[in-house]
């Protein structure tokens, strides 16, 4: 996952001393000079601060007087494995990463050998009219919400980011603007943002049909805007590649208990007796995975739900694989679910 750039960033008129707080703050050995339209203007290394210092210069001093004003930078879609080669190759640290002219993330060396990086796309379903969650929804798309301080889908995704996914889509159809208007490219959040919109629904599964034919050939994480989880992305993923699926649903055990005694008979005997039974089934979490050739099966404008389309699968011989789900998972389809869900962000560590 590249860095949120922001975060060691500052202004050409800032001080050394801020660059120096900065670089000490975030461990990232570097801070990057931008302007007012987020263009690089230098980078600034504890290498460069300490070279000032030698030179007499003062901490108070302007930061533009010590930054390297013609860093080395890359493209901001860069793989990942070319920009460690060129970070070894110039013996550097970290590289800005550029995207239409402007400062969109920047990849450390560390960063880049030790965290895991995936090339397959996320779609997030974020078209749903929320009905049952009016009034909160007359104004505003479902996945938008606030959970804590920020929307549920900006959560979504920045869970997915540290997992070291960066190729979103997002279906839209209920007031798309104002999740465009929110997240734009993806570049403030360090990650690359498609949106695909549903001019009619399409049902859980249709969307899949309007997504773009130069995505990676990889197998697609799908997931319904509305679900706050914890679920460990990676460790799907790689059951779904390690089982050689041709789809896999998480699923979530839920359990009801009849309020009744139950009465098991053979004709009018009694053969038994059980007060107030629980049962328990594996329930759909809205979360799957599906390899290029699932996606190849749905049309452009198809009106298809998941299960179908996975059933459909299943029929013709397909391997459809159930994934069950123990970490944090919460549909918010209703107000109580809205409410019990602001309740558990900051236990769950979420609220950042």
């Amino acid at each position: 996952m590249k860095k949120h750039w922001k975060d060691v960033a500052l202004a050409p008129k800032q001080s050394i001393r801020d660059a120096l707080e900065i670089i000490n703050l975030h461990a990232l050995q570097v801070a990057l000079v931008v302007d007012d339209n987020d263009q690089l203007q230098g980078v600034v290394t504890d290498g460069d601060i300490r070279r000032a210092l030698l030179n007499n210069l003062t901490l108070d001093q302007s930061v533009a007087l010590v930054m390297n004003r013609n860093p080395i930078t890359a493209t901001f879609d860069t793989p990942k494995q070319k920009l460690i080669r060129l970070m070894e190759k110039k013996s550097i640290l970290a590289i800005p990463l550029i995207k239409c002219g402007k400062v969109a993330g920047l990849q450390t060396l560390k960063q880049a050998l030790n965290q895991p990086y995936y090339d397959n796309p996320v779609l997030i379903m974020a078209g749903g009219f929320g009905t049952r969650l009016r009034p909160l929804t007359d104004n505003c798309p479902k996945p938008m919400l606030k959970v804590g301080n920020k929307p549920l889908l900006e959560m979504t995704i920045l869970n997915f980011a540290k997992a070291g996914f960066v190729n979103f889509y997002i279906s839209t159809h209920f007031m798309p603007d104002q999740i465009k208007d929110y997240f734009g490219d993806g570049s403030r959040l360090s990650v690359n943002i498609t949106y695909i919109h549903e001019d009619e629904p399409l049902g859980t599964g249709g969307a899949l049909g309007l997504l773009p034919d130069d995505i990676p050939a990889l197998p697609l994480i799908m997931m319904n805007g509305d679900v706050l989880t914890k679920v460990d992305f990676q460790r799907l993923l790689d059951f779904h590649n390690e089982s050689e699926a041709h789809a896999t649903m998480c699923v979530r055990e839920y359990e009801y208990q009849i309020p009744y005694g139950v009465i098991n008979g053979k004709g009018n005997t009694v053969v038994s007796m059980e007060e107030k039974p629980t049962q328990r089934f594996f329930v759909n979490a809205g979360i799957y995975v599906v390899s290029p050739e699932i996606i190849k099966q749905v049309s452009v404008n198809q009106v298809i739900d998941m299960p179908t389309l996975l059933d459909n699968k299943i029929q013709t011989g397909g391997k459809v694989l159930m994934f069950p789900l123990h970490e944090y998972w919460l549909d918010i389809g209703r107000l109580d679910d809205f409410n019990r869900a602001q309740a558990d962000i900051c236990a769950l560590g979420m609220s950042e």
